[in-house]
């Protein structure tokens, strides 16, 4: 892990900018702010949806950075708080995303040095490989035979 630079510092401040700007204290529907940095600089930024199959704060922030024509993304932060004081690291599903969209990126994330910057959790594609591997494993104990045969051709 790698301490902040000035850019990454602007990046986590944006993300705390748009959660400060649009915490909900009272319903509690957008607690976490984000915001991506592309390639060429552009900061993208989005708070979290909540519902039952709300989207968080990365996911709302990398669409609007899509939505705008940008598809190779440096660095992404996320934050909790009125004041976006607590760093978070990407949930499951985020990471997952990441590794789709944004497998080279640099994740933001709080340590007890303070902020540092790491490479995205889920940055190699070898990892779909082992996870067929032991998806098959348990489906066929299971007895799911039509369903390994679905990952045999989802996961090429």
């Amino acid at each position: 892990m790698q301490e902040l630079d000035k850019k990454d510092r602007e990046l986590l401040n944006a993300a705390r900018a748009a959660i400060t700007k649009n915490y909900d204290g009272e319903k509690f529907m957008h607690t976490v702010g984000a915001a991506v940095r592309c390639a060429d600089g552009k900061i993208f930024t989005g708070v979290n949806v909540y519902s039952v199959h709300g989207a968080c704060a990365e996911q709302v922030a990398l669409g609007a950075a899509i939505t705008n024509g940008e598809r190779d993304f440096a660095a992404v932060v996320a934050v909790r708080g009125g004041d976006g004081e607590e760093i978070l690291p990407p949930c499951g599903n985020c990471r997952q995303i990441l590794c789709d969209y944004a497998p080279d990126c640099m994740v933001i994330l709080g340590t007890a040095q303070g902020p540092r910057a790491s490479c995205c959790p889920l940055h190699t594609r070898s990892n779909r490989s082992n996870g067929k591997k032991s998806a098959k494993k348990i489906l066929r104990r299971l007895n799911f035979s039509a369903f390994t045969v679905f990952l045999d051709k989802f996961f090429v």
